[in-house]
Order: structure tokens, then C-alpha cells, then sequence
């Protein structure tokens, strides 16, 4: 039996049935183009990631540094706080201290005075006279060593140039060279410093 004579519509239709049943093989430049830039966008992230890791590593001991540098000063702030505290407080502590100095070396004298009028009473002065005056010296002695005030009376003693003052030497077999063999006025410490050296006649080596 012949076959009818399609119709150019018909042609048409057929011809597209047979282009979708065959398999459309994919395009190469297509798929390569893609791969390169897909390489390409790859590099470029390799690119870009290290800078930035470099960058923030530089960054970060920057940081460090800083941080540590800090610190320091920190350290140093607080030390040299620390300081000046001490140093105040050792200044307010001497001046507390030493504030009497110069009240003591004005009743030094006074001092002086009642022992020598005690010394130079005799056995047979007025027995309450002789008591007065050594209460009253007894009562200065004791108001001066409540502030802090020291007696200063080193007979026997190895002389010491940094509290004892030589009036002279002189020779003495019975004591070692450099003894303190008499007391000429005694001497005064005020909290620990020196406010007036004994006056001492030291024994030297006989010739």
C-alpha cells in the first residue's frame, strides 16, 4: 500500500519527534570554558586567603607587642607608685620623729644644769633641797625618754667617733687603748639619731 503524501506541517512535526529522541551531545567549548573558570575563580580565592592570613598574622603580633608593652608601663606605673608612697611615708615617719629635735637640744642644757647643781650639793646640804632638785631632774629625764630621747654615757666602752666626742687621751695601763675612761657631759639620742655626742676622756697605750 502506498504512503500518503505527508503535508509540510506534518514533515515538520516528525522531523522535531526525531530531533528529541536523539541524544544532543553537549556542547566541548562549553564544558571546557566552565572548568577554566572555575580554576580561575579557585586561583583567585588562593589568592585573596593569603594576603589575609599574612595580614592577620602581622596584625595579631602587632597586638601582642602592644599588649605586652602595656604591661610594662603598667608594671613600671605601679612600682613607681609604690616608690613614692615608701618615700612619703619614711618622710612623714622621720618628720614625727625627729619634729622634737630641736625642743630637746633646747632643755639639753637644763639637763646639764640639775645634774651639775646636784653633783655640787655636799653631804651636809638641806636634805630637801638635794630631793627637790633630784626629783625634778628625774621628772625631765622621764619626760624626755617618753619622746623618744636616749642618755648617752658610754664610760667603760670602746669610743666610738659616731657618738662620742674626745675631749682627751690619755695614758692608762688598767684599760685597753681606746676606752672610754671618763664622761664629761653625756650624750643624746633622739629616736636612734645622734642630737649631741658625749664629751669622753679616752684611755690610750702607755709609752
Amino acid at each position: 500500500m502506498a504512503k500518503e503524501p505527508q503535508t509540510p506541517v506534518e514533515e515538520e512535526v516528525e522531523r522535531a519527534e526525531r530531533e528529541e529522541a536523539e541524544p544532543q551531545p553537549e556542547p566541548q567549548d562549553t564544558v571546557e570554558g566552565a572548568d577554566e573558570a572555575a580554576e580561575e575563580a579557585a586561583a583567585d580565592a588562593e589568592n585573596l586567603e593569603e594576603p589575609d592570613a599574612e595580614v592577620l598574622t602581622a596584625r595579631v603580633e602587632e597586638l601582642e607587642q602592644s599588649l605586652a608593652e602595656t604591661k610594662e608601663q603598667a608594671l613600671r606605673a605601679a612600682a613607681e607608685a609604690q616608690n613614692v608612697r615608701r618615700r612619703a611615708e619614711q618622710d612623714v615617719d622621720k618628720a614625727r620623729k625627729f619634729a622634737l629635735e630641736r625642743f630637746v637640744k633646747e632643755l639639753l642644757p637644763v639637763v646639764d644644769s640639775l645634774e651639775k647643781a646636784l653633783d655640787a650639793m655636799q653631804e651636809g646640804a638641806d636634805e630637801t633641797h638635794r630631793e627637790g632638785v633630784s626629783m625634778t631632774l628625774k621628772m625631765q629625764l622621764d619626760v624626755l625618754n617618753k619622746f623618744g630621747v636616749e642618755v648617752v654615757e658610754p664610760e667603760g666602752e670602746p669610743f666610738d667617733p659616731q657618738y662620742h666626742e674626745a675631749m682627751a687621751m690619755v695614758p692608762n695601763p688598767e684599760l685597753e687603748p681606746n676606752t672610754v675612761m671618763e664622761v664629761v657631759q653625756k650624750g643624746y639620742l633622739l629616736n636612734g639619731r645622734l642630737v649631741r655626742p658625749a664629751m669622753v676622756v679616752v684611755s690610750q697605750e702607755s709609752s
